[in-house]
């Protein structure tokens, strides 16, 4: 099948259009004009990654996580970053991003979120779809990190609150996936019991309980349930091109 086709498929259910302004969404390296015939999806695209997708035969990696984020100034084997598109370029394995398109679609990744935590009424939690907001079976804030740790399968967490016992009862929940921190203030207005996002500086903890609200940063790693998601997506297409999920570990953090 051709990639070109194939992906026009996965763009029906998230469009490119969808992604926040200046984010690099869609075929970032390489041609989707050729024949495919395994596709691997992955959160972020490090050395491993390609390696992995060297080993298995490779021809697309649909990512979360650009490879290319920002524009390069050069192309070399000098720098750690940059090796891992040359690599890959090597390879002729094409990179295809699916971003902030993939947290703002319907059905997306932050909808998943949601089912994992059997959250009802839901809403979008930021004006431009970033992120959603509903309700829950009232429960104490410790056991809803008790929760949310077993059902996003995490070895820690961190708790922005000033209560020890951690007795807050919890009804509403905003959650985004990755670093949502700077979108306290739309949980706040959506009255949200606690909000749950990735990369939260320990300042911005600060104005999010002097404003009132009571957070959880389950670490910017929970979108690796992404490529659960997008796999099944994708082999629900029902083509002749085989759906492979990654594998290597790429979170850069280890909970003791």
């Amino acid at each position: 099948m051709l990639a070109s086709e194939f992906f026009k498929k996965y763009e029906g259910y998230c469009p490119k259009e969808l992604a926040m302004a200046d984010d690099p969404v869609g075929l970032q390296l390489g041609t989707l004009d050729k024949e495919i015939k395994t596709v691997m999806v992955a959160l972020d695209i490090r050395e491993q990654t390609v390696q992995e997708a060297i080993d298995k035969q490779v021809d697309v990696i649909l990512a979360k996580h650009p490879v290319i984020f920002r524009p390069l100034d050069n192309l070399t084997d000098q720098d750690t970053q940059q090796k891992i598109i040359l690599d890959l370029a090597r390879a002729g394995i094409a990179i295809y991003t699916s971003h902030t398109n993939i947290d703002i679609v319907s059905g997306g990744l932050n909808d998943y979120f949601c089912e994992m935590l059997e959250m009802t009424e839901i809403e979008e939690l930021t004006n431009f779809g970033l992120g959603r907001v509903g309700n829950i079976q009232p429960q104490t804030l410790a056991v809803f990190a008790d929760n949310l740790k077993a059902r996003f399968e995490l070895t820690g967490l961190s708790i922005v609150s000033y209560d020890q016992s951690l007795s807050k009862v919890i009804k509403r929940v905003a959650i985004c996936g990755g670093s949502g921190g700077k979108f306290y203030p739309d949980a706040l207005a959506k009255e949200a019991d606690v909000y749950v996002t990735g990369d939260i500086y320990y300042h911005t903890a600060h104005d999010m309980l002097s404003s009132g609200l009571t957070a959880i940063d389950p670490g910017h790693h929970i979108e690796v349930l992404f490529i659960k998601k997008v796999a099944q997506v994708l082999r629900a297409f029902n083509t002749d091109v085989t759906i492979i999920e990654s594998d290597a570990l790429t979170n850069p953090f280890i909970h003791q």
